[in-house]
């Protein structure tokens, strides 16, 4: 099935991870997909592993720092040239940051919400034009379980995280009159490179507080961000997503 034929994605902080899972079951769905990273060397491997598999010129690699509005003009401007103007987003690129309210650091604050707030407020701020010219469009926006609910530290990590949910709440309501529906998602533990530097007593106690009692793989995460952005979810917009094996139900 090809839910995406014909729609052109960006998906950001697409080099490894969520976020090449992402690029990958877009392509499978039938998107053609600009990948957005700071990871150059990983996300040119990414792009030319999708399109060796796709035998064709599905996927394109931009260099993108999501905290700098050139960079997504010229992401936003590359994908109309390749594919067509973008009409699925997902702002996937986040950091993480795990202070306490007194250990955290100014830099720490300033660099978290420049990543994951301002980066996900510009990349809908460059892509929704496209999106209104084309007669509508979708987005995902990536907050996570710590978007909900605290952990008693992790406080900048916390506060962005929230944040996004309730700018995607924000661009719903705005946008929904022009066709353009944007949701969040909040994924729990996931097997990616990030959570592989955790230490192992942490992720093992955060492990056994998951009702499902494993990790989630990537392709779990990526496949209810097709379904998000497909018709198949037309009318769903301003939802907050929660891909958490349980996590946040106890």
């Amino acid at each position: 099935m090809t839910p995406l034929k014909g729609k052109t994605a960006i998906v950001s902080g697409a080099a490894h991870g969520i976020g090449a899972a992402e690029a990958r079951a877009l392509v499978a769905a039938g998107a053609s997909v600009v990948v957005g990273d700071l990871l150059d060397g990983e996300g040119e491997a990414l792009v030319a592993e999708i399109n060796a598999s796709a035998g064709a010129q599905i996927a394109h690699y931009r260099h993108l720092d999501v905290t700098r509005a050139d960079d997504w003009a010229k992401t936003v401007a590359a994908s109309a040239d390749r594919f067509g103007p973008p009409t699925l987003l997902v702002n996937n690129a986040g950091i993480p940051a795990r202070s306490g309210i007194e250990e955290a650091t100014e830099q720490e604050w300033d660099r978290t919400i420049a990543v994951d707030v301002t980066g996900t407020w510009l990349g809908m701020k460059a892509c929704i034009p496209a999106m209104r010219a084309a007669g509508g469009g979708a987005i995902v926006n990536t907050s996570s379980h710590y978007g909900l609910v605290a952990s008693g530290r992790a406080v900048t990590y916390h506060s962005a995280k929230a944040a996004v949910m309730m700018l995607t709440k924000a661009a719903a309501v705005e946008y929904a009159r022009q066709n353009i529906r944007v949701n969040s998602i909040h994924p729990g533990l996931t097997d990616t490179p990030r959570i592989a530097t955790l230490p192992a007593a942490w992720k093992q106690s955060m492990l056994d507080q998951v009702p499902l009692r494993r990790i989630a793989d990537p392709s779990e995460i990526a496949s209810v961000v097709v379904f998000l952005l497909s018709q198949d979810a037309s009318y769903i917009t301003g939802a907050s997503v929660v891909i958490d094996g349980g996590l946040t139900a106890i």
